[in-house]
């Protein structure tokens, strides 16, 4: 009998993906759908960039590109690690991919061993357990919920770590919870990870324009730990790029090697074009981030109002990122006299069937009682959508 391989049948699909595949399905039967599931900017791709791009394929940027990136391009991420993060990094510690998804799995499968342990606070981003399967590692939870803003504490990680511990994924501003790191936090936690010999931080920071506290903190400017940290950042949200693929990741120059190696075995190097587009991106005005970024802390603002006037939800305020992540579990039970809500997939698919707006239920990140709202979209979206979800949720008795 065909069968797949085990490497396979260990993963999940994933969620955020099946439900925005649903709602699609919906919309091309004609049901007018809100799409809160998917993280992916409303805006276009600002017009200097696609400028750049346009410029490149007339000047035949068309073939293979050098497996870790462009020179140029590497060396504008150097500088702005450099100008905006005050990390010093050569291009040699620079390796650019097909998307931030693949510098994290990039990243993982070049560190974790069968049997390594990987520990990620829950809630998580959906791949990150599934990478580090990926890779024959185990993933270690550590639970960070809402009542501490979904952050979790140095004592926490203490009790997390074993010596079979060789990674923590920190995403910070995070999805999908909004919550933001401060540098502090991150320096109590470097003090903890620098005890610990071969234990390695994954930084994501793709979300780290979209900030609403001011300036991003890295853990990699804490005092030792940047030949520790592995940062991945990329042009997918902040220049809203998703679809050129472009991430990158900036760690000592050992392990761009090995993820180098890696990368020229499965991809090779990522798309000429959209190189040439980020290397605009990141070298001219960086107006559009931020005009970008107030659009967002504007629609952060209206539907933190809007769901706290919701009865049965729990509301935080999210520091960064564009997800709104409430608690819902006392409507766990409930029912409308045709369906029961017994956890939050279920919660998320009745808001889909019978309210038509697609959310992701917390489940799907490591955290049961709450589910995940994208404010990527319009502001009467985002009024729409909250008064179909409200009147939905009425209807639980």
């Amino acid at each position: 009998m065909a069968q797949l391989s085990n490497r396979l049948n260990r993963l999940a699909p994933s969620a955020t993906l099946a439900m925005s595949q649903k709602s699609g399905e919906m919309k091309a039967q004609g049901i007018d759908v809100i799409n809160m599931s998917v993280g992916e900017p409303d805006f276009n791709t600002p017009d200097h960039i696609k400028e750049a791009a346009k410029k490149a394929i007339d000047e035949n940027w068309s073939r293979y590109s050098p497996v870790p990136g462009y020179a140029d391009l590497r060396q504008a991420i150097v500088a702005k690690l450099k100008n905006e993060n005050g990390l010093d990094y050569t291009i040699n510690e620079v390796l650019v991919s097909n998307g931030a998804k693949q510098s994290v799995c990039n990243t993982i499968m070049a560190l974790v061993n069968d049997g390594d342990e990987v520990i990620i606070p829950a809630p998580y981003w959906v791949s990150y357990p599934q990478m580090a399967k990926l890779a024959g590692g185990e993933p270690v939870y550590i639970e960070a919920g809402f009542e501490q803003n979904f952050k979790i504490t140095p004592e926490q990680l203490e009790a997390a770590i074993t010596p079979k511990t060789r990674m923590l994924i920190l995403c910070s501003p995070s999805n999908p919870t909004g919550s933001v790191y401060s540098q502090e936090e991150l320096n109590a936690l470097a003090e903890v990870i620098k005890k610990h010999d071969d234990l390695f931080v994954l930084a994501d920071e793709i979300y780290e324009h979209i900030n609403y506290i001011g300036k991003h903190a890295s853990i990699a400017k804490c005092e030792g730990m940047k030949e520790r940290s592995i940062i991945v950042n990329g042009v997918s949200k902040a220049y809203a790029m998703t679809g050129w693929r472009i991430g990158y990741i900036a760690a000592p120059e050992w392990i761009v090697k090995g993820c180098n190696k890696l990368q020229g075995q499965y991809t090779s190097g990522p798309c000429s074009v959209s190189q040439k587009a980020a290397t605009e991106a990141y070298v001219a005005s960086q107006a559009c981030v931020e005009e970008m970024r107030q659009a967002f802390e504007r629609r952060r603002d209206l539907i933190v109002e809007l769901a706290k006037d919701i009865p049965g939800l729990e509301v935080n305020v999210p520091e960064g990122a564009f997800y709104l992540f409430p608690k819902c579990s006392s409507f766990y039970g409930k029912s409308d006299g045709k369906r029961t809500i017994n956890n939050s997939t279920d919660l998320a698919m009745y808001l889909l069937e019978e309210g038509h707006v697609a959310t992701v239920g917390g489940d799907a990140f490591g955290d049961p009682e709450c589910f995940r709202m994208s404010y990527a979209t319009s502001d009467d979206n985002i009024r729409e959508a909250m008064r179909r979800i409200k009147e939905t949720l009425a209807k639980l008795k």
